[in-house]
């Protein structure tokens, strides 16, 4: 991993011009080094990040534009724009835009771990990966997907 560097990462821009697709999101790095990793996302209507645990990381999202929802350790909640979200380590929980407008905000983590590989190895797998690979992946970066709840 990379010590980090000095400098300014303008808006417009991702660390060394890198832009991820994501499941059909836009993630955008604007630094890493060791002990933490930050992206701008743009989430379009509809689109979510499935419930899941970083086992080794805490992860954190300041809402730029739009309103986020989310399921926090079982329990449904919002976040708007100027809010701070904290998501501790261990905690399961999903993100989800269930808006008709794009949503933005600045993920980050603490440490780096294996998040930053995750994203190069999942970028572009499409709107409809094979669910079971995109699972096996992220198990092997330390993200670990819940099964979806039974629906009674």
């Amino acid at each position: 991993m990379i010590d980090m560097p000095l400098g300014i990462t303008r808006a417009r821009e991702g660390t060394e011009g890198i832009s991820w697709n994501i499941l059909g999101q836009t993630y955008v790095p604007k630094q890493v080094c060791e002990s933490s990793f930050s992206w701008h996302a743009t989430l379009p209507p509809g689109t979510f990040v499935p419930p899941h645990i970083h086992p080794m990381q805490d992860e954190f999202l300041y809402i730029l534009e739009g309103r986020f929802d989310f399921l926090l350790d079982g329990k449904e909640d919002f976040a708007e724009p100027g809010d701070l979200v904290h998501m501790p380590r261990g905690i399961p929980h999903g993100i989800f835009n269930k808006s008709d407008a794009s949503i933005k905000t600045l993920f980050w983590v603490s440490p780096t771990r294996r998040l930053y590989d995750l994203f190069w190895s999942i970028h572009n797998m499409g709107p409809n990966p094979d669910i079971a690979k995109l699972v096996a992946v992220s198990a092997e970066h330390e993200i670990d997907f819940l099964p979806p709840e039974d629906e009674d």
